[in-house]
């Protein structure tokens, strides 16, 4: 009896425990910004990830339990989520109403950025884990994805595009492969964050990618 009552003791601890920043952040985005979110998977300390897949690629950074479907807005069902799963990742169900995101290597998309800047163009807030930076940009449709990359000579192959019934993982997220930051910090204020149009995107980051001989592996 006294080792059940031990363990749920520990259980309530542990539910208690964790970062008060997680639920703030999800707040915003559900609420200020109506951006639909939902809890990740949790990775453990060695950065494997909680779903049953012991090859996951993206370990603490989908939904899992409950799934994408679940996403949302509404502040009741944000606060019940974190405050039963006060440590999950922050996942933002992109598409729709939603900003959408093309991603690529860090490295590479350091350089890309450099390159932009340099340019003067304007970009939305970016995200960044170790391995992968992800600009958000206007929701778009396959059709317009489409059309944009068959246009092309040349897309590098280490692009990703996170479209409507796609997601992507929000700071201050932490997950199996790091944590989730700003590189871009959207700027402060209760307004949704500018973002720009997946088409001046691709094309900026693709002539940047090639003007300046950054490789950008298959990752």
């Amino acid at each position: 009896m006294r080792e059940i009552l031990g363990r749920r003791r520990r259980l309530l601890s542990q539910r208690g425990e964790g970062r008060p920043e997680l639920l703030s952040a999800a707040l915003t985005f559900a609420t200020q910004w109506q951006w639909p979110v939902l809890p990740g998977v949790t990775a453990d300390a060695r950065g494997r990830c909680g779903c049953p897949d012991p090859e996951c690629t993206v370990p603490g950074a989908h939904p899992f339990d409950p799934g994408l479907l679940a996403a949302t807005t509404d502040a009741r069902m944000v606060r019940w989520w974190w405050t039963n799963r006060p440590t999950a990742p922050i996942v933002l169900a992109t598409g729709g109403k939603a900003p959408c995101a093309v991603s690529l290597p860090a490295l590479p998309a350091a350089h890309a950025l450099a390159a932009l800047d340099r340019k003067g163009m304007r970009l939305g807030p970016v995200i960044a884990s170790p391995t992968r930076w992800a600009l958000l940009v206007k929701p778009y449709s396959m059709e317009q994805l489409g059309e944009l990359l068959y246009a092309k000579d040349f897309v590098p192959g280490s692009l990703r595009f996170h479209g409507s019934g796609g997601y992507i993982a929000l700071p201050p997220s932490e997950t199996g492969q790091g944590a989730i930051t700003w590189e871009r910090a959207p700027l402060p204020g209760s307004a949704s964050p500018w973002v720009p149009d997946v088409e001046a995107v691709v094309n900026a980051v693709v002539e940047a990618l090639t003007r300046t001989g950054v490789s950008a592996p298959e990752l």
